[in-house]
């Protein structure tokens, strides 16, 4: 690709805001917060993504997606550059990633509870506690933890004690 024909890392980030998560496809890959950076090095697009976690299932799948889309854009030279330092936070889900989630029945990060997400886990568990997690579907955060665990491993299942319905929590990280 010629210097002077090849898209601003503005259009490139345009790009890759419309590629879904494998995992949780309502959420593309911007809201979640894992692509860091676009630059061109020289003729090279170099794409740098943050897995969530270090073993996140899905990394392959997540690298594939983004090599096809820009590739289907006529991005030739491509590299996707693996930046685990600083670790992913749930921070960096955008709100309108938040939303999204929400409106798709997971209950988002609860704000400001990432810097803390050890911290909490541990007490959590000692204290037996929950979180006031609010439920995605009524609002209700009178909400039990079911799991520790749930669909993904970035996720915990709780239930909502006043409709009953069961949902995701996406754990701070």
């Amino acid at each position: 690709m010629a210097t002077d024909t090849r898209p601003s890392p503005k259009e490139v980030w345009d790009w890759l805001s419309h590629v879904p998560d494998p995992e949780i496809p309502v959420i593309s890959l911007t809201d979640l917060g894992i692509i860091r950076d676009v630059a061109w090095d020289d003729d090279t697009l170099v794409v740098t993504v943050t897995p969530t976690y270090s073993g996140c299932p899905a990394t392959a799948v997540i690298n594939l997606d983004i090599e096809k889309a820009l590739r289907a854009k006529g991005i030739s030279n491509l590299r996707l550059k693996r930046q685990i330092s600083p670790a992913w936070t749930t921070d960096w889900i955008s709100a309108e990633g938040r939303e999204k989630l929400r409106a798709y029945g997971i209950a988002p990060p609860i704000d400001g509870t990432a810097a803390d997400a050890r911290l909490l886990g541990r007490v959590n568990r000692m204290a037996g506690a929950n979180l006031a997690v609010p439920c995605p579907r009524c609002g209700s955060t009178h909400t039990t933890r079911v799991s520790q665990f749930g669909s993904t491993p970035c996720k915990a299942s709780y239930r909502c004690d006043d409709c009953l319905e069961p949902f995701d929590y996406f754990k701070c990280i």
